[in-house]
């Protein structure tokens, strides 16, 4: 418990699904090499839209992890969040069968929901009529549809829930699962997989306005760099299992770190004249951790390679922490932007940055002086890493900052 009495929840867990790499072992040696999982869009003929590179998850067969019977009523986004839940679970060495079914609970974000398979049968609505639409349409579009599946599956009848911010819904998700394990719960698989690889997702990502046009992978996605014209889309993130930390040291668990702070604010719309409530976020991640500027190692940027985003991120980070006041990394120029999925998979590596003490490269980036960020490019760096904020954006004002610290402290 800390000192106001609230348990400390930890992370004993991680399941990773990433254009660079599949598992947490393969993800983390992927990303510490600087190897980028960007490239070609290869699920759907692109050749006739202005942006054709995505971060695409390699090699992912479904057919090799899932039974039968879960293929016709998911989308590829479930299938990938079932798989990468199993790894967190073995990862963390937790039995969903031994727990008390409603000890347990489900808390995921979504930015799009199963776009891809909810095309599919619009496609044969329209073309063929509504007999040939399937009835797991009613559901495997559905926002929900990762917590529903994850929770059938593993018999986890606990708090569950869905958040839909954007990238920003990735922290809120995790923030979320914080909430009902201080409240009582054993144990809550969180995080966030997305995958709107399709005609359809594409098409609505593109309306945004912030996708690089980008021909070249190595110059498609680079934030704070003078080049910078918007991201590369992918699809993937990370499933983690949080746990009270005293029951998961007693089981013998040993937590990757801890969830210790976080914040969330909306900013201003357009026009108004007010400034990115995004500095206020990060205030809140810091108090809420009980942490001063100080005491941050790194900072996993948002990184949205939007000059004016970018601007305002750097503004916020030099407000806190000062001009080059702390070390900066956007390791998603590696993997792309993976809406809700893309700011757990930054929790992992920065998890995974406290475990083996280096901060991982932000690659393919000549950073703009004028942002007064010590930004980590090329090569990683070997560092002591204790604390860690994670900050997320989502398109429509949602803001998000996350604070993970060593396991061995409060």
């Amino acid at each position: 418990m800390t000192a106001a009495g609230k348990a400390v929840v930890a992370v004993t867990g991680l399941g990773v699904a990433a254009p660079n790499g599949l598992g947490a072992d393969d993800f983390w040696a992927a990303t510490c090499a600087g190897k980028s999982g960007i490239g070609p869009l290869t699920r759907f003929d692109a050749s006739g839209y202005p942006a054709r590179l995505a971060g695409e998850i390699p090699g992912f067969v479904a057919e090799d992890h899932l039974p039968a019977r879960l293929l016709p009523q998911t989308d590829r986004m479930t299938r990938v969040a079932l798989v990468a839940a199993e790894w967190a679970l073995a990862d963390a060495g937790v039995t969903p069968q031994t727990l008390t079914p409603y000890e347990a609970g489900v808390v995921t974000a979504s930015s799009s929901g199963g776009f891809e398979f909810g095309q599919n049968e619009l496609r044969n609505l329209w073309s063929k009529g509504s007999q040939y639409v399937s009835a797991y349409q009613s559901f495997a579009w559905f926002y929900a549809v990762n917590t529903g599946q994850l929770s059938i599956r593993h018999g986890m009848k606990g708090p569950s829930g869905v958040v839909v911010s954007d990238q920003a819904g990735g922290l809120d998700a995790l923030a979320q699962a914080r909430r009902h394990i201080r409240r009582g719960s054993r144990l809550i698989v969180s995080g966030a997989i997305d995958a709107a690889l399709c005609p359809w997702g594409w098409t609505a990502q593109l309306t945004s306005g912030r996708v690089s046009t980008a021909d070249r992978p190595d110059r498609a996605y680079l934030p704070f760099d003078p080049a910078a014209d918007g991201h590369v889309p992918g699809e993937g993130g990370a499933i983690l299992v949080l746990e009270d930390a005293a029951a998961a040291r007693a089981r013998g668990a040993r937590p990757y770190g801890l969830i210790s702070g976080y914040g969330a604010t909306f900013d201003p719309p357009p026009g108004s004249g007010r400034p990115s409530a995004l500095e206020r976020a990060v205030r809140t991640a810091l108090d809420d951790a009980g942490a001063r500027p100080a005491d941050v190692d790194v900072v996993f940027a948002d990184g949205a390679a939007v000059p004016a985003l970018d601007l305002a991120e750097a503004h916020a980070l030099r407000a806190v922490f000062g001009c080059h006041g702390v070390p900066v990394t956007v390791p998603k120029t590696m993997t792309g932007r993976l809406n809700s999925g893309g700011p757990p998979l930054d929790v992992a590596a920065a998890l995974l940055a406290v475990r083996d003490g280096v901060i991982p490269p932000t690659t393919h980036v000549t950073p703009d002086p004028a942002y007064g960020l010590d930004l980590v490019t090329d090569v990683p760096r070997a560092a002591p890493v204790r604390t860690a904020l994670v900050m997320a954006r989502g398109h429509g004002g949602f803001n998000a900052a996350l604070v993970v610290r060593a396991a061995d402290r409060p």
